[in-house]
């Protein structure tokens, strides 16, 4: 992490100290967790597929200090915001609260770990933009597991030890904290509502510094690791719209799964076979890809129509088995200008095929490259948030520059929210 990153994260740090010592509490233990950055992987991770990911030096800082009792208090130090609740398997969750998130965690815990009953005083403070699509709410989640975690000294329980081996089980299960799935014999529950994977939380936990991570999934299973070339860094661009996976942005979201699920089940019915994920079953076969194009395009299911279905297919057969292999074996053989052509196609099948782009997201990706950027891209899940440029390192901050005035120049109304910044890929979350 740069030093001036680590001066930052110091001062978070000490906030939330801070906000422990005035309710006469020392913290135990300091942990950062990272936000993350989907190089490449647009709404693959669920259906099983590819994700090219890292991290920024961007994060929550949090300290926490255990209890004799089984109550959780969480404080958001910079906003003076607190929620108190109980390690309860049936604690009542609210919708649309940043509460919501280790109110969650809270919860699952309790389901899975029941013999876990030490709570925590937590506070935490961040630099990351909230709901920027770098996963800030999937940094809280993880943040508050792993000071739950901490506390309980959960990898001594035998349930944790029989299912949880790797960072990246670890990974695999925070994600279906989100998404209430169960995982092995770990019970699910509601989650937060949305139907997404465990790309976030993989970069969290296993992105190193410097490097960029190829990952699939379901289960997570890391695939390569490829340097991103000390000359290069990455600016991001936040649009100043809102990506919040809550109200009508999160069904627009669930509907891109369900959509991945439709295709999945008209495969299954069609075929008779029983893969479990889009990936699988576009692998099982050399002509698989073609047949299930034929059975979309026949297709009656009564939520989506067949030109959707085929669109959301093509775009994860681009984005999956193309683009990010492609990108990957480009930066391992230092083909840096190879990769521009190949992240502009990704770019315009989010816009074209997966329908997730907003205006100003297009145009930002639009703007990088016409100011000399290698390649950019939107990640995250879209609707929103936010675009990565990759530019030579000594000209990462000018490039900013010129890249803030362009788009501010084209969507005055979004400069209150607007942020740029330059990043290197981070390290993964760690306990100091």
């Amino acid at each position: 992490m740069a030093r001036a990153a680590c001066a930052g994260k110091a001062r978070l740090f000490d906030l939330a100290a801070q906000s422990l010592a005035r309710r006469g509490v020392a913290p135990a233990l300091a942990l950062f967790v990272p936000g993350r950055v989907e190089v490449l992987g647009k709404h693959t991770d669920y259906a099983g597929g590819r994700s090219l990911l890292c991290t920024v030096e961007r994060g929550f800082c949090l300290v926490a200090a255990p209890r004799t009792d089984a109550r959780v208090r969480a404080i958001d130090s910079a906003a003076a915001e607190e929620v108190s609740f109980e390690l309860d398997a049936g604690l009542a969750v609210p919708e649309g609260t940043w509460g919501g998130y280790p109110m969650t965690v809270a919860r699952r815990l309790a389901r899975n770990f029941p013999a876990a009953r030490a709570g925590a005083d937590i506070g935490f403070a961040s630099d990351l933009p909230p709901a920027a699509g770098m996963s800030s709410s999937s940094a809280l989640l993880t943040a508050v597991f792993l000071a739950l975690a901490a506390v309980n000294g959960l990898e001594s329980h035998d349930a944790y030890r029989r299912e949880l081996h790797t960072p990246e089980d670890l990974a695999g299960y925070l994600g279906t904290i989100e998404n209430g799935q169960s995982y092995g014999t770990l019970e699910g529950d509601r989650g937060v509502g949305t139907f997404g994977g465990s790309e976030d939380h993989t970069s969290m936990l296993c992105c190193r510094p410097g490097q960029l991570s190829q990952y699939s999934f379901c289960p997570v299973r890391h695939e390569r690791t490829v340097p991103l070339p000390g000359a290069l860094s990455f600016v991001i661009g936040v649009s100043g719209v809102v990506a919040e996976k809550s109200g009508a942005a999160r069904d627009r979201y669930n509907r891109l799964v369900l959509a991945a699920q439709a295709i999945l089940d008209l495969w299954r019915a069609a075929s008779g076979r029983s893969d479990v994920t889009l990936a699988a079953a576009a692998a099982s076969s050399p002509d698989a890809p073609d047949w299930i194009r034929r059975v979309l395009a026949r297709s009656a299911d009564a939520r989506f129509d067949a030109g959707t279905l085929l669109a959301r297919f093509n775009q994860f057969m681009l984005e999956s088995i193309q683009i990010v292999p492609a990108v990957g074996d480009a930066l391992a053989a230092g083909d840096v200008d190879a990769v521009g052509p190949l992240v502009d196609r990704s770019q315009r099948g989010a816009e074209e095929w997966l329908g997730n782009q907003v205006p100003e997201t297009a145009a930002l990706a639009r703007l990088a490259r016409e100011e000399g950027a290698l390649a950019a891209s939107a990640f995250g899940a879209g609707f929103g948030g936010s675009v990565w440029a990759i530019v030579r390192s000594e000209e990462a901050e000018g490039f900013g520059r010129l890249w803030e005035a362009r788009y501010r120049e084209g969507f005055p109304g979004r400069a209150a929210r607007m942020r740029f910044f330059v990043t290197r890929p981070g390290p993964p979350a760690c306990r100091l």
